[in-house]
């Protein structure tokens, strides 16, 4: 029965997940339980232990006897999402440099390059946007600590729906795509400091193109 009730948990937890980092459920958009739970096919239980670790995630907002509120992502929100992770995402890869791992393990990584130099031939910035999370998602897959993983994964989720409404404001991510290429060549070469300082100029980059294109658009919801 615990199993059961945990996986409808679950499932509920990720369909609504993505419905709100697609923006089908977009920033300022709130509905009561019962009209959630009809939007899912579910019962109530279920959406309301789900908007719970929503809530906690820093996604939605609970509202008493309203249901629940999806949030907005505010400059300044992404100014202080930017700052952590320009601290931790270099450390996390400076620490695979030092591993000195063989192409088996990093094939993913050569993997989402691929996919992203790809993407950019085809012009296609869904393709891209997906291969860039896989890359950063796989940087923390294989350092293996999983508060880190945690953490930044949450971070990267409240930061996803901004990122997806300046991916077409801004010139298509070239720059991007070769900066992730040279981050793996400096973690295949075992050049932690080298891969340190890439990372956060990329990381420091983007955060400035972001929080400048966030300055002129006013997102849904806000």
């Amino acid at each position: 029965m615990h199993s059961t009730k945990s996986k409808l948990v679950g499932g509920a937890y990720e369909q609504l997940k993505a419905e709100i980092l697609s923006n089908r459920m977009p920033p300022g958009f709130q509905a009561p339980e019962p009209e959630i739970a009809l939007r899912l096919g579910m019962s109530r239980t279920p959406v309301r232990e789900a908007l719970i670790r929503l809530e906690g995630d820093g996604l939605v907002e609970l509202i008493p006897r309203h249901g629940a509120r999806v949030l907005p992502v505010s400059a300044a929100d992404m100014a202080e999402i930017y700052e952590i992770l320009t601290a931790l995402e270099p450390a996390a890869a400076a620490a695979l440099a030092r591993q000195n791992l063989d192409a088996d393990v990093l094939a993913p990584l050569e993997d989402a390059c691929n996919q992203m130099e790809q993407a950019v031939v085809d012009k296609d910035l869904d393709a891209w946007a997906l291969a860039d999370d896989h890359f950063h998602t796989t940087i923390l897959s294989l350092h293996g600590n999983r508060r880190l993983q945690s953490v930044v994964s949450d971070l990267l989720d409240q930061s996803h729906r901004a990122r997806m409404v300046t991916l077409r404001m801004r010139s298509f991510p070239e720059r991007s795509t070769r900066e992730h290429r040279a981050i793996l060549e400096k973690i295949r070469a075992g050049d932690a400091d080298g891969v340190h300082a890439l990372f956060r100029a990329h990381r420091e980059r983007a955060a400035k193109e972001l929080l400048g294109l966030l300055d002129s658009y006013k997102l849904p919801g806000l």
